[in-house]
């Protein structure tokens, strides 16, 4: 596996190979030991799978559990451009955003640090989104920024009206988690 960090620190780009045949592809997206191998730990928690039509927007998530919350990130089925928020206060790239696009028959994934806000949005028909959690889903440390942000202007990669959830479309703006005190913190 060629790991490289992207622009936020903690946040890496993981590459595995993909073995194709006329039958379709094989590929290992995520393996304890190459983590290890580069000095990364991740230790998985939860597993989930999230599939969405195009156009959808999902995000943007976080989460404020005591112990943290880091994601492995991976397209399984179709194309998708995973959207990560630095929303770690005091962090040197605080409200930056970076893009990465993935599809399933594609190498890549996404290694998320802890404080990160996550999203993504669908381009192929339909997508499969997969990804382990460093610690289970707790509801009440779970928070949304509102994924249209002025302040963040995602460029999010939808070709019609997007797909929001309602709670995503009411979520607050960073701004406004920022004067809530409901950010994590850098460090």
């Amino acid at each position: 596996m060629k790991v490289r960090e992207l622009s936020i620190p903690g946040l890496f780009l993981l590459e595995s190979p993909v073995w194709g045949d006329d039958r379709g592809f094989f590929r290992e997206w995520f393996k304890a030991d190459d983590f290890e191998g580069v000095g990364l730990s991740f230790q998985a928690r939860q597993a989930n799978l999230s599939m969405s039509q195009k156009n959808v927007v999902r995000g943007l998530h976080y989460s404020l559990a005591t112990e943290g919350q880091s994601k492995v990130v991976t397209c399984a089925f179709g194309e998708l451009d995973d959207v990560i928020v630095d929303i770690r206060v005091g962090s040197p790239t605080f409200g930056a955003v970076e893009i990465v696009h993935l599809s399933g028959d594609a190498e890549r994934s996404v290694l998320l640090p802890v404080g990160v806000a996550h999203g993504f949005c669908v381009s192929s028909e339909l997508a499969a989104l997969t990804y382990l959690l460093s610690s289970p889903f707790n509801a009440t440390a779970e928070l949304e920024i509102d994924p249209f942000d002025e302040e963040l202007r995602v460029a999010w990669t939808v070709t019609d009206d997007p797909i929001v959830s309602e709670k995503d479309r009411a979520a607050p703006s960073l701004a406004e988690r920022r004067a809530a005190d409901e950010l994590p913190r850098y460090g």
